[in-house]
């Protein structure tokens, strides 16, 4: 069912960026946010979109203290036509339901979330850009915000959704994606067995980013992540979904040790490969069989995906500060003719020939 929020608009509009080519990624933020709240023995309720501003919290809040919360990461694109729409909202949810359950947080209905989603964007649509790369972030996120120590889950949530319009990941033309040096890192971890690394918390961020900084010594972008048990076998590279083309095989970690993020765009490679008929493989592949690819010739390609960059090639590892080439170290034509097809889908520019796209009940005005 669809919910009906109430809404109060802003008496301060804020100015927006005239530029859509200088955007950026997540440096502006929409007029509204939704707020929902979520109290024991009464559950989600009052609802309602409001003028985006700060978030009274007090200092002893659990999740100050204890980090329970969870976060989603959506987009929102501008159809030829001008209407709005969304791509695969519903594993959104779903996987906002996994975070929910590990992290001991109240589910939020999927027809709550969505209807959220477009109360907030029919209220901004004005902000919803328009150039070539371009779309319009949509971060839901849940937090406990209770007032206690006691380290038990909290009685109390609030869950928002901001708003930010988006330029291209690249700063380039959608025509032509750079490729990425990236850090093969063998000293800290991602995630290990047992652990968040399939749920989308802040935790798994914030402890990501000391491997992070330190792959910029070696002018690498992000780091490739090795298992935590072996330090072996790869992973995830940076907060991205890892794929290795060898051979006539892609190859990505399978998602059965709990470590790897299950991204809808991940996701969407698979089954975009599997309907052009070419192999893909979902096992565990180590540094090493990686590295011999690369040496012997057969490493076409590697390319990470997710939410925010869609697809982002790899042109260079570097381990212990040596550098291994991928092929000619450019964007390879796999990674291009996937992008092609999943950007040109999101935005409807390709035929949605997977019916993946879900359409808003919002049109943008020229």
């Amino acid at each position: 069912m669809k919910y009906q929020f109430p809404v109060t608009r802003t008496q301060n509009p804020k100015t927006k960026p005239t530029d859509e080519n200088t955007l950026g990624f997540c440096n502006h933020f929409t007029d509204h946010m939704f707020i929902m709240d979520y109290d024991e023995g009464q559950g989600w309720h009052d609802g309602r979109v409001v003028p985006y501003a700060p978030i009274p919290i007090d200092p002893a809040s659990c999740v100050l203290h204890y980090a329970q919360m969870m976060f989603e990461g959506m987009k929102a694109y501008r159809r030829p036509d001008g209407r709005i729409q969304l791509f695969r909202p519903g594993m959104n949810a779903k996987r906002m339901a996994r975070t929910a359950e590990r992290m001991v947080i109240p589910e939020l209905p999927e027809d709550i979330l969505l209807s959220a989603v477009e109360a907030l964007i029919k209220e901004d649509a004005d902000w919803m850009p328009k150039a070539e790369g371009t779309s319009m972030y949509i971060r839901p996120f849940i937090f406990g915000n209770e007032i206690s120590f006691s380290a038990l889950p909290a009685q109390h949530y609030t869950f928002i959704v901001i708003l930010a319009p988006c330029g291209s990941y690249y700063g380039t033309s959608s025509d032509k994606l750079s490729a990425s040096r990236i850090y093969v890192q063998d000293t800290y971890i991602r995630a290990a067995k047992g652990g968040t690394g399939f749920a989308k918390v802040g935790g798994n961020y914030g402890g990501a980013m000391r491997a992070s900084k330190d792959a910029k010594k070696y002018n690498c972008k992000d780091v490739l992540w090795l298992d935590a048990a072996e330090h072996k076998y790869v992973e995830e590279i940076g907060t991205c979904n890892a794929f290795f083309y060898i051979n006539d095989e892609v190859i990505t970690a399978p998602l059965d040790s709990g470590t790897i993020l299950p991204g809808i765009t991940r996701d969407s490679v698979i089954q975009l490969l599997k309907r052009w008929g070419i192999k893909v493989t979902e096992r565990k592949l180590s540094i090493d069989e990686v590295i011999a690819a690369q040496k012997n010739g057969t490493l076409n390609e590697i390319f990470a995906s997710g939410t925010a960059a869609v697809i982002s090639p790899i042109g260079c590892l570097n381990i212990k500060g040596e550098d291994y080439q991928i092929a000619d170290g450019e964007a390879g034509p796999l990674a291009n003719r996937i992008y092609h097809d999943l950007y040109g889908i999101q935005t409807g520019k390709v035929e949605d020939y997977m019916g993946w796209t879900y359409p808003l009940d919002v049109f943008v005005k020229e």
